[in-house]
C-alpha cells in the first residue's frame, strides 16, 4: 500500500502542488494518523492507532487556500493520545476523478 502511495505521489509530483487550495481543486485526499510509537523512553507503551480522513473542505475554510501542504502535519494532534507526531499521507485522484475549478 505505502509503494503504490509513494508511486501516485511520485507522478503527481509534476503537478507542483503545495498549497491546501491546489490539492482541494484537483480532488486530493488527505488521511492522517498517529505516529506515535510503542516506546517511551526506556518503556514499553500501547501504540496508539488513531486515524482519519481529513476533510478538505474544512481545511481550506479553517486554514486558508494558501496553507502550505509542508506544514500540515506540525499543526495537527492526536485527539485520542495528545501526540504532536502525527503522519500525513496525500492520496491523489484516480485519472478520471479530477475535480479541475473546484471551490
Amino acid at each position: 500500500m505505502l509503494k503504490i502511495v509513494l508511486l501516485l505521489f511520485l507522478y503527481y509530483f509534476n503537478l507542483m502542488v503545495e498549497t491546501i487550495g491546489e490539492a482541494f481543486s484537483l480532488g486530493w485526499r488527505l488521511k492522517a494518523r498517529c505516529a506515535y510509537g510503542k516506546r517511551e523512553g526506556l518503556k514499553s507503551i500501547r501504540e496508539c492507532t488513531w486515524t482519519y480522513d481529513l476533510d478538505m473542505l474544512t481545511l481550506v475554510t479553517t486554514r486558508g487556500r494558501d496553507f502550505p501542504l509542508a506544514i500540515l502535519a506540525s499543526r495537527l494532534r492526536c485527539p485520542r493520545c495528545g501526540s504532536r507526531l502525527v503522519s500525513v499521507v496525500f492520496i491523489p485522484p484516480a485519472d478520471g476523478d479530477l475535480r479541475r475549478g473546484a471551490a
